[in-house]
Order: structure tokens, then sequence, then C-alpha cells
């Protein structure tokens, strides 16, 4: 299958958080609060993907307030935090939605995205992902984590006419 056959068939993005929708940076407050930064650029991307119909999931080994606080923010019903095995919420998340695992796209930067990766019908990194991370996601982006790669991402898939059929 072409990379543009491989794009079009795409239902679902399932996107990992720190160091891909953020820069991987994170600040701690002196009341121990934590803070991280995303990008209106990657927040509107994931608003455009979910108007043509994609399906959004976000799969996160953090168990943070603030990945609750995004997808509540953009209406993402389905999220995973504290999750050591990616590969198998990743294929949760198509059994109970019916998409089969080439339908769903994965975007990830480091070494536990590695089998989520695999398992997805196409894999995609941005530029400062880790070294064994960009040489296994089909797609790198220009754009730095948090800095619009999820963007960039998101509108190849929708140039290549990617949406829930």
């Amino acid at each position: 299958m072409s990379e543009r056959a491989a794009l079009r068939s795409i239902r679902a993005l399932a996107l990992d958080v720190d160091g891909t929708l953020t820069d991987g940076g994170v600040w701690w407050g002196p009341g121990g609060e934590e803070w991280k930064r995303f990008c209106f650029a990657d927040i509107m991307g994931v608003a455009r993907a979910r108007r043509a119909g994609l399906r959004v999931t976000l799969i996160s080994g953090e168990d943070s307030p603030l990945v609750d606080r995004f997808a509540s923010k953009l209406g993402i019903e389905d999220y995973t935090k504290g999750c050591r095995d990616k590969a198998a919420a990743l294929r949760l998340f198509a059994d109970k939605h019916g998409f089969a695992l080439r339908e769903i796209c994965f975007m990830g930067d480091d070494v536990n995205d590695l089998a989520a990766m695999e398992l997805a019908g196409f894999s995609a990194a941005p530029a400062d992902a880790q070294p064994p991370v960009r040489e296994a996601a089909m797609q790198v982006t220009g754009a730095h984590a948090g800095f619009g790669a999820v963007r960039e991402l998101i509108e190849l898939l929708l140039a290549a006419g990617a949406a829930a059929g």
C-alpha cells in the first residue's frame, strides 16, 4: 500500500502527550503543582481532525490531571493515563470503536511508544523524538514536539483525505 493510500485509510489518531503534544518539559511549582506547555497550533490541529471526523485518543504514560484538562478542553472522550502498555491501550481503543489497527495513526516520541507505533497503520514522530523512534516512524515531522508537530501530522492526514468513513 502506498503512503498516500495508508494515510487516506486512517480513521483515528492516537497521540502520546508528553514529548508529542508538549515539548516534554515540566515545571513544578513550590506547592507541588505541575505545569506543561501545549501549543495552540496543535490544539487547532486536533480540533480540525475532530471536525473532519477523525476520532482522537490520548495515550499517556503519565497520570497527570493536565491530560484530563486537555481532553476536556478539546472534547476528547477517549484517553488513557498512567499507561504502561501503550500497544494494549491502542488495541482496546480499536476494539471499543470497531477500528482495524491499520485505520489508526499513532504519534509518539520515546521508546515506550514503539510497540504502539508498530501496531498502528501509520506511525509518526516529532523531529526531536528519540533516535529509535524517528527510525521506526513512517513520518517524522519537521516541527518539534510542543511546537506544531501534531498539527503538521494532522494537516498531512487531512490533505490525504483521512477521515471517519
